[in-house]
C-alpha cells in the first residue's frame, strides 16, 4: 500500500486543510466555549443584580417603617404625653392649654420624618376634646379591624397593619409603658403612601414585588391592584408560570410572619441573555469571516499565480514559449515568474536563432533563386524586344542618325542588366538608369504618344533598394496602361525620402482597371503558392516580402479610363 504523503496533495487541497485545521475548527471551538461561558456569566450576573435590587427594596421598606417605629417608641416612653392622656381635665380651657403646650413640640416629628403622614392618639379619657389628632375610643373604634388586631397582642410591641378602606399602612402601638395606667390608650402612625411606593418601585428590579402579610394575604403589590378585598398570594393571576421567585421573611417583631416576594419572568432574564448571545454570535461571525477572507485572499494569490506558471510550463512541450503577462511582483512567486519568462525567452531566442533561422535562410535562398530566374525570364518581354529591334532596324535602314545609336545603346544596357544575376541590392541611382533606358526605348517606339517625368529627392540617390524592383511597374504602366490608350499618355515616377525609408510612386493616365479586375490582380499578387506564370509585379512583391517581411508597404489604386497608381514603401536597411 502506497504511503500517504502531503507532497502528493495538490496545493489547493493543502491550503484547504491548513484553513480548516488552523482557522475554522479552532475558531469554532473557541466561540462555542466562549458562548457558553459568557451566557452562564450573564445569567449569574443578572441573578446577582436582581438579588441586590430585591434586597435594596427590602432595606428601603424597612427603613421607611423603622422611622415610624422610632417615633412610636419615643411617644411610648414620653412621660409628658402619658400624663396628658391620663389627666382628668376640669375645664376646657385647662385641656386646650395643655394641648397647645404639648403638641406644639410634638408636631416637630412630621416635617423631620418624610415617611410619616399622620399621627393619631386613641384614648377613653372622657374629659378630653376629641379633635386635632385625639380620637375617642368608642364602640365603633373597638370594632375596627386595627383595634381588634391590637387587642390580640399580649405585649406592647408595635405592629404594622394596612387599612383596607384607605389603602394606608399604619404602625399601631399600645401606650402602657408606665405603671400608673388608668386609661386605655394607643397611638396610630400612618405611613406616607408615596414613600412606600418609592421603596417598592425599584427600576433595576425587572419584575413585580409583593408584600405578603399574615395568612399569606397580599398587603401591597407593584403589579396587581390591591382593592379593599382580601387577596391571597397563591390566588394571584398575574404571576407567569415560568418565573423566578425571590422570597425573604422579615425577622422583626412588628413584621412577624410578613415576607417580601419578588417575581421575575424568565423571559426578562432570557431576553438579556439572548441579546448577549446575539452579540457573541455577531462577534464570532466577525472573528470567523475576517480571518477566512484574509486567508482566502492570500491563498488565491498564491494558488492562481502558481497555476498560471504551471499552465505555461505545460505549453512549452508544444513549443509554445509565450511569456506570462502581468505585473512583475517582488515576492518569491513573482521572482519565479520573472525567471520563467527569462528562461522561455532565452529558449525561444535560441530556437529562432539556430533552428528557424537556418530554415528561413534555406527557404529564402531557394525563393530568391526562383524569383531571380522568373525575373530573368519575364523582366524583358521577348515580344517587346522583337518589336524594338525591328523598329530600330527599319529606322536604321531609312536613316543614319545618332538617335538610333542611342536606342541601340539603351537596349544593350537593358539586356546586360537583365542577364546579370550577381547583385541583390543596387542604389536608387543605378535603378533609375535602367528605368530611363527603358522609357527612352518606349518613347522611341511610341513617339509623342508616351511622355514621362521622373521626380527624385537627392537624398534618395545613394540609398539601396532591391535589384530590378521598379522596372516591372514601369513596364506595366507603358504596355498595359499607355499602349492600349487612344491618344497620348503620361507616366510620372516619384522617389521621395520619408521617415524610415523611401516612398516610390508611379502613376499613369492610361486605360486603368475596373474594381473586379483590380481585385483579381491583388488576389493573384498575394497568392504565394502560384509561381508558374507569375511575372513582373508578382515577382517583385514576393521578393520584397522575403527581404523586408512585414515592414514594407504595397498599394495599387486604379480607375477605369483614368489610370493606375502604384505606391511602394522601402524600409531603410
Amino acid at each position: 500500500m502506497k504511503k500517504f504523503s502531503l507532497n502528493n496533495v495538490q496545493l489547493k487541497n493543502k491550503l484547504l486543510i491548513t484553513y480548516f485545521l488552523s482557522v475554522f475548527i479552532p475558531i469554532l471551538l473557541t466561540n462555542i466555549i466562549f458562548y457558553h461561558v459568557t451566557i452562564n456569566n450573564v445569567k449569574k450576573q443578572k441573578m446577582h443584580d436582581l438579588t441586590l435590587a430585591f434586597e435594596q427594596v427590602e432595606t428601603e421598606f424597612i427603613n421607611t417603617v423603622d422611622e415610624a417605629i422610632g417615633v412610636s417608641t419615643t411617644i411610648y416612653t414620653d412621660n409628658i404625653i402619658h400624663g396628658f392622656l391620663e389627666k382628668e381635665y376640669e375645664t376646657v380651657i385647662e385641656y386646650i392649654t395643655d394641648y397647645e403646650s404639648i403638641f406644639r413640640n410634638f408636631n416637630k416629628y412630621s416635617p423631620v420624618y418624610s415617611s410619616i403622614k399622620e399621627i393619631t392618639f386613641y384614648t377613653d379619657n372622657q374629659s378630653m376634646l376629641f379633635a386635632g389628632g385625639i380620637h375617642k375610643i368608642t364602640e365603633d373604634v373597638k370594632t375596627n379591624a386595627l383595634h381588634q388586631d391590637f387587642m390580640l397582642l399580649e405585649q406592647s410591641h408595635p405592629v404594622l397593619r394596612r387599612n383596607v378602606s384607605t389603602d394606608t399602612f399604619s404602625v399601631i402601638r399600645k401606650l402602657d409603658y408606665f405603671q400608673n395606667n388608668t386609661r386605655e390608650k394607643f397611638v396610630k402612625i400612618d405611613l406616607n403612601t408615596d414613600m412606600i411606593k418609592q421603596a417598592f418601585n425599584n427600576v433595576t428590579f425587572q419584575g413585580n414585588i409583593y408584600l405578603v402579610g399574615e395568612e399569606d394575604q397580599v398587603e401591597y403589590s407593584t403589579g396587581t391592584v390591591i382593592n379593599d378585598e382580601e387577596l391571597n398570594f397563591s390566588k394571584l393571576s398575574d404571576i407567569p408560570e415560568e418565573s423566578i421567585t425571590f422570597e425573604k421573611e422579615f425577622e422583626l417583631n412588628y413584621l412577624n410572619n410578613w415576607k417580601l416576594v419578588g417575581v421575575v419572568p424568565e423571559n426578562a432574564i432570557l431576553e438579556e441573555v439572548e441579546n448577549s448571545g446575539e452579540f457573541i454570535l455577531y462577534l464570532a461571525a466577525l472573528n470567523f469571516f475576517i480571518p477566512s477572507f484574509i486567508i482566502i485572499w492570500i491563498s488565491s494569490s498564491l494558488h492562481s499565480r502558481l497555476l498560471r506558471i504551471l499552465r505555461h510550463m505545460k505549453r512549452m512541450k508544444n513549443q509554445n514559449f509565450a511569456l506570462i503577462d502581468g505585473i512583475e511582483y517582488k515576492d518569491e512567486i513573482g521572482q519565479l515568474t520573472s525567471e520563467f519568462n527569462r528562461m522561455a525567452k532565452k529558449i525561444n531566442d535560441l530556437i529562432n536563432d539556430v533552428y528557424i533561422a537556418n530554415l528561413q535562410k534555406k527557404d529564402l535562398e531557394l525563393k530568391r533563386k526562383q524569383a531571380q530566374l522568373s525575373a530573368l525570364q519575364s523582366q524583358i518581354n521577348p515580344h517587346f524586344l522583337f518589336n524594338s529591334l525591328e523598329t530600330i532596324r527599319m529606322r536604321s535602314l531609312l536613316k543614319n542618325e545618332d538617335e538610333t545609336a542611342k536606342i541601340i545603346q539603351n537596349m544593350a544596357k537593358l539586356l546586360r542588366n537583365s542577364i546579370s544575376s550577381g547583385k541583390d541590392w543596387v542604389s536608387v541611382q543605378e535603378e533609375l538608369k535602367i528605368i530611363t533606358s527603358f522609357l527612352e526605348i518606349q518613347q522611341y517606339r511610341f513617339g509623342e504618344k508616351l511622355q514621362y517625368g521622373i521626380d527624385v529627392d537627392p537624398e534618395c540617390m545613394e540609398l539601396d533598394i532591391p535589384y530590378m524592383s521598379l522596372i516591372p511597374f514601369v513596364e506595366n504602366a507603358s504596355i498595359h496602361g499607355i499602349e492600349p490608350k487612344r491618344g497620348n499618355g503620361f507616366i510620372h515616377l516619384q522617389l521621395k525620402k520619408v521617415q524610415g525609408g523611401v516612398m516610390f510612386t508611379i502613376k499613369d493616365d492610361g486605360v486603368g482597371m475596373n474594381e473586379s479586375k483590380l481585385s483579381m490582380l491583388l488576389q493573384s499578387i498575394h497568392n504565394e503558392d502560384d509561381m508558374g506564370e507569375s511575372i513582373g509585379v508578382k515577382n517583385v512583391y514576393y521578393r520584397l516580402k522575403l527581404l523586408y517581411g512585414e515592414y514594407f508597404a504595397f498599394e495599387i489604386n486604379s480607375i477605369m479610363d483614368k489610370g493606375t497608381e502604384v505606391r511602394i514603401f522601402f524600409p531603410s536597411k
